[in-house]
């Protein structure tokens, strides 16, 4: 038996990617990103091969994953994770920093920012996993990370199509 919604255990989280690679400045939603080692310090993003923001990640050589607190309401969401960069500035209306790598970021309704220089990408298929050294973290705010069942029991959100944890009903 196969029941891919208990896949819906795990834990998972809500966040930004983004790139900037001198033509187009891209961020968009992902709820699949973690730490892969400590010694270098890797992080690891999936990212659909879909979005434009995945081309963007491939040129730049480098990725800002920001973790979104609470504060992120549906709006917020809507602009990083229902639209495409590639005809839509999605930080016109949330602002925008730059990391010490030059990516952009969103510095609202997030609570920590890293930045990372693409060291592998893998093709798994309906996604690309990016792995990048981080070269800058810092915690920007006291707000609580909000979790993939946050988002779904609190905001009522549904995921995507192009999210890696999409199951067609």
């Amino acid at each position: 038996m196969l029941d891919p919604t208990a896949l819906f255990s795990m834990s998972y989280g809500l966040y930004v990617v983004s790139a900037d690679d001198g033509e187009h400045k891209v961020g968009c939603l992902i709820n699949t990103a973690t730490q892969v080692t400590a010694e270098p310090i890797q992080v690891m993003v999936a990212v659909n091969k879909g979005n434009f923001s995945a081309d963007v990640i491939r040129r730049a050589g480098a990725f800002a994953v920001t973790v979104l607190d609470e504060t992120a309401d549906m709006p917020y969401i809507g602009n990083f994770g229902f639209r495409t960069s590639e005809n839509y500035d999605k930080f016109d209306k949330y602002g925008c920093a730059t990391t010490d790598d030059g990516c952009p970021y969103s510095p609202e309704h997030i609570c920590a920012v890293m930045s990372a220089k693409l060291v592998q990408t893998v093709d798994v298929g309906s996604h690309y996993l990016f792995i990048g050294q981080v070269t800058q973290a810092e915690k920007v705010g006291e707000g609580k990370p909000m979790t993939y069942g946050y988002y779904h029991s609190v905001l009522k959100g549904k995921t995507p199509p192009k999210a890696s944890s999409y199951v067609a009903s």
